[in-house]
């Protein structure tokens, strides 16, 4: 009988410590399987995450954030000049706008006033002193306005762009459609998508029309995209809003993405020198580190956890092992005394190290795809909630972030990870568990093995 199956058939010497062991050393394993799981779907996440928010710019006219602030309106020859920027493959164009019902549109807003509504009224207000009714009525950032004095009544938002393929340009993560499809936004037509919560107020369905600027808009899209605010508006393409609202040539914003993340400051730099004093130029890149945030610490977990895994299920060998050794010291002299080797002697409890390896890599790996799924949304969830409470303590996020909708592209980004445990990490475990196991077996065993048979002997 050679070295090997000798270990083989001593793995199995003792039942009672075989099971044991098997079942210590298989939680080590099965949170070995776990861990590189959740790793690599946080690792997905992130390269994901980073490829479809982390490469755009955003352009708007300079010392303006929607509707705040003031300045004159980019011309569609800047949006022009982004298109020669290196490494920009796509540049989508808006113009946005309010409807008010008592001038622009016959649409009634679906967002109630109620007491936020009221008192940004009265807050705007107080603020006019004794201006006269039609110059006291202002804009501000929630789509309320005060008409008069004690008048508030809700806005609603008009995009014009070049591009409707995007959830983002409807202001949230994803978009549906309820009814219809989005339109050709390359083309000037007098049609128009609408939210589900506007064409509910307006009792509005496909191939109904409604008044803009005096002008009969034809719903040929009904849109859902998750908020009632989002879901408050009006889209058309860039040029029929340029056209119907006399605002020609005008352009309020502009998204641009980048072929590669990498060049995403270097991009960022060239657009901003092209387009000199006339627009204010930022980049995902803080959108992203706090998308990412909470991701990176489970980063960190998984990264921990795994090595503390493999360094338990190495100790558990070599503690196993270096028992098993000295229990056989009589053994292994014997061994010697009859010619054999110390290669021949090591080879030995190396195979009886990858049996007891072996069978708990079988358990181990049913426990680490039974755990590597909540264990993922344990982890995630639990540093969501810690970068949320951090987040509320330093203050509130920045404009920016809110209207890119980056709340809800963050949720989505936590609750989507999905872990599963492939080939890859099967064969990442197998790898680790095997180089524990001749670890944790040779060191004892080459040790034991250099003792002289007549040494052994006289020891028991």
């Amino acid at each position: 009988m050679n070295a090997v199956n000798r270990g083989v058939r001593n793995a199995f010497r003792n039942v009672i410590r075989t099971g044991s062991i098997v079942i210590i050393l298989s939680i080590s394993i099965g949170l070995i399987i776990a861990m590189l799981a959740a790793r690599q779907a946080v690792d997905d996440r992130i390269e994901s995450l980073k490829s479809s928010v982390g490469n755009t710019i955003s352009v708007s006219p300079a010392g303006v954030m929607g509707f705040e602030g003031g300045g004159e309106a980019l011309t569609t020859d800047n949006i022009a000049k982004l298109d020669d920027v290196k490494h920009v493959s796509n540049v989508t164009s808006t113009l946005t706008d309010r409807l008010t019902a008592d001038d622009t549109t016959d649409l009634e807003s679906s967002i109630d006033v109620g007491s936020l509504g009221q008192r940004r009224a009265n807050e705007n207000n107080s603020t006019s002193g004794s201006s006269s009714s039609s110059d006291s009525s202002l804009s501000n950032e929630r789509g309320v306005m005060s008409s008069g004095f004690g008048n508030p009544m809700t806005s609603i938002t008009i995009t014009g762009t070049n591009d409707m393929s995007r959830a983002s340009i409807f202001g949230g993560s994803t978009v549906s459609w309820t009814s219809g499809k989005a339109l050709d936004a390359s083309i000037d037509t007098d049609n128009a998508v609408i939210g589900k919560a506007l064409a509910e107020k307006n009792n509005l369905k496909v191939g109904d029309t409604f008044t803009a600027y005096s002008t009969k808009l034809t719903v040929v899209g009904i849109y859902d995209a998750g908020t009632d605010f989002a879901n408050n508006g009006v889209f058309v393409s860039l040029a029929s809003l340029q056209r119907i609202s006399d605002q020609s040539d005008s352009v309020t914003g502009a998204s641009v993405t980048v072929d590669n993340v990498d060049n995403l400051e270097s991009t960022t730099t060239a657009i901003s020198k092209a387009l000199g004093d006339s627009a204010d130029v930022t980049n995902s890149q803080e959108t992203v580190d706090q998308l990412t945030l909470p991701l990176k610490g489970v980063q960190s977990i998984t990264l921990f956890s795994l090595i503390g895994a493999i360094v338990a299920g190495a100790v558990i060998i070599l503690l196993t092992m270096i028992m098993i050794v000295r229990e056989r010291r009589r053994e292994i002299g014997v061994m010697k005394a009859i010619g054999a080797s110390n290669i021949g002697i090591m080879k030995q409890f190396v195979a009886e190290s990858i049996t007891l390896t072996a069978l708990a890599l079988i358990v181990g790996t049913v426990i680490g795809i039974t755990a590597s799924a909540p264990l993922t949304s344990l982890l995630v969830d639990t540093n969501s909630s810690t970068s949320q409470t951090a987040g509320r303590g330093q203050g509130a996020p920045n404009r920016s972030f809110r209207m890119t909708g980056g709340f809800g592209a963050s949720r989505q980004a936590l609750e989507n990870i999905e872990s599963s445990v492939g080939v890859q990490i099967i064969a990442a475990g197998v790898g680790a568990t095997l180089l524990i196991a001749i670890l944790g077996s040779a060191i004892p065993s080459l040790m034991i093995s250099k003792i002289k048979p007549a040494e052994a002997m006289r020891s028991e």
